[in-house]
């Protein structure tokens, strides 16, 4: 059964390949169908404790490609890519923050909050009413979901 609506594909590829990453030891950080000028993407985003390297994206890419050919949940001819998610990457899901509570991250704001729309700090999680907690300075800032445009790990290569 093809369905072309991008987040319906990419639900339906998370199905499909989650078992095959937790076969050789990863976890899907993201999976992405999208249109960028005449093309289409599907990027599957892989993690794991230790790090991802190109050797990993290439076994992976080998392992799902059968897969996918067989399910052919995309109508459409598309590039698959296989990535890790980086050092600086975005936090999308609940599993995301929970992953990178202690890291260092930039929040993103729809409007402006004390006069601002951008934070960094240390991300703490979330707090007692889901809010995403963050320590900036001092202070424990909490944001509420709807609030946050994007919320990103960062890394400060100017200490390096």
């Amino acid at each position: 059964m093809k369905n072309n609506s991008g987040k319906n594909i990419a639900s339906t590829v998370r199905e499909l390949v989650t078992p095959i990453a937790e076969e050789m030891g990863f976890f899907i950080w993201d999976v992405e169908f999208v249109k960028e000028g005449a093309d289409k993407y599907l990027r599957i985003t892989l993690d794991n404790e230790e790090g991802i390297n190109i050797n990993d994206c290439e076994a992976f890419h080998r392992a799902i490609d059968p897969v996918l050919d067989e399910a052919d949940p995309i109508s459409e001819s598309y590039i698959l890519e296989v990535s890790s998610p980086g050092i600086e990457r975005e936090l999308k899901y609940p599993e995301h923050i929970d992953a990178c509570e202690g890291w260092d991250v930039e929040v993103k704001l729809y409007a402006p909050m004390n006069g601002t729309k951008q934070y960094r700090g240390v991300l703490v999680g979330y707090d007692e009413d889901g809010n995403i907690a963050v320590e900036i300075g001092e202070e424990t800032v909490a944001f509420k979901p709807d609030q946050v445009a994007k919320i990103s790990t960062y890394f400060d290569f100017s200490n390096q």
